[in-house]
């Protein structure tokens, strides 16, 4: 079994943002040509998708063909808004959650979701994130940060408090890129800013102490943990030279946390995914391919299959991490089809 924990949905149309709030740049759809669309932020260009982003079946046959049994749905971060008034927000959510409830309703066993929340105001986060795990989700993804905050301000501790309570997973996404305005050329921002925007998100949650003061917490986090994994001796060492300044929320080490917290396997290298593989142990890795973006990896699964693992690391890898995460059962994705290919009749 394969199952694709990082990939991204979008309704295919939506209302008038602009109009329905009055201000800000929204994100929205300018549909020009079959089967594909422009992705607008206000009245300027963002990104070009094809219906492989709102489109089930386009999905399912391109799963059929990558042998991929289950995709784990969540919203393009883009549609975050933590910018936005925050009952604005909540609205947003609340379509965009409703639109992958409704895929995952009607494709049970191909399916299967994160909700999205309007983070900037933890009491609506947490409310929302009730009305979603209620309605069948398995938890919710996030940016690296929200605004200002990072993710150990303690304005988030009665989110990280709630999640626990809920068994939410919850899969940490970077978004809203630092250093943006110095990187103009070369897609700089995705190629630079989003490692370290992924690096910052795990220090915060280790160094801020987050995994201790709730320790059934699930965070996987997006890109095979960004820069983090191949700074952690500097990270390291700078928590033992420094304490004064690195030691004021906890007593432990970063690295003592690489086994209480998920990666998925985005990084593109063989190399880098035996590194992290070594660091973590392969049963905190998860397929994930940020399907249906170039960025991500084209052909799922294929770098797991091809890299020198064990047949019980690759399957723990394609599908029993992401199982453990979502605390799911692997009998809940089954299909006939992917009972006899496991039993060797296909």
């Amino acid at each position: 079994m394969k199952i694709d924990l990082h990939t991204h949905i979008l309704p295919k149309e939506w209302p008038d943002l602009n109009q329905r709030y009055g201000y800000g740049e929204w994100i929205q759809l300018q549909h020009h040509k079959p089967c594909c669309a422009r992705m607008m932020r206000g009245d300027q260009f963002f990104r070009e998708i094809e219906d492989d982003c709102w489109s089930p079946t386009r999905r399912m046959k391109d799963c059929d063909e990558h042998q991929v049994d289950v995709q784990v749905l969540s919203t393009v971060p883009v549609m975050f808004s933590y910018w936005a008034r925050p009952t604005d927000t909540l609205d947003l959510s609340k379509l965009l959650n409703d639109h992958i409830a409704g895929i995952v309703a009607r494709y049970p066993k191909r399916f299967t979701g994160l909700c999205t929340l309007p983070m900037q105001a933890p009491e609506l986060a947490i409310r929302e994130l009730e009305r979603c795990m209620k309605n069948g989700f398995d938890g919710v993804e996030i940016g690296t940060h929200i605004n200002d905050w990072n993710l150990d301000d303690e304005a988030l501790e009665p989110f990280w408090a709630a999640a626990e309570e809920l068994g939410a997973a919850i899969f940490v996404h970077p978004w809203d890129m630092m250093g943006q305005g110095r990187m103009p050329r070369h897609w700089l921002p995705w190629l630079v800013s989003m490692p370290a925007e992924t690096s910052l998100a795990i220090c915060s949650i280790a160094m801020g102490g987050i995994l201790e003061r709730y320790p059934k917490l699930r965070i996987c986090f997006a890109h095979g943990g960004g820069s983090f994994p191949a700074t952690i001796g500097r990270i390291d060492h700078g928590f033992d030279v420094r304490p004064d300044l690195c030691q004021t929320r906890t007593k432990r080490r970063p690295s003592d946390f690489l086994k209480e917290f998920y990666l998925d396997s985005l990084v593109h290298d063989e190399h880098s995914l035996r590194f992290i593989a070594e660091k973590m142990s392969p049963e905190r890795i998860a397929l994930g391919t940020d399907y249906p973006f170039p960025l991500g990896e084209l052909s799922p699964g294929k770098l797991i299959e091809a890299a020198s693992f064990s047949i019980a690391e690759k399957e723990r890898m394609l599908s029993g991490t992401a199982l453990e995460f979502l605390g799911r059962l692997r009998q809940e994705f089954e299909t006939e089809a992917s009972r006899a290919h496991s039993l060797g009749l296909l």
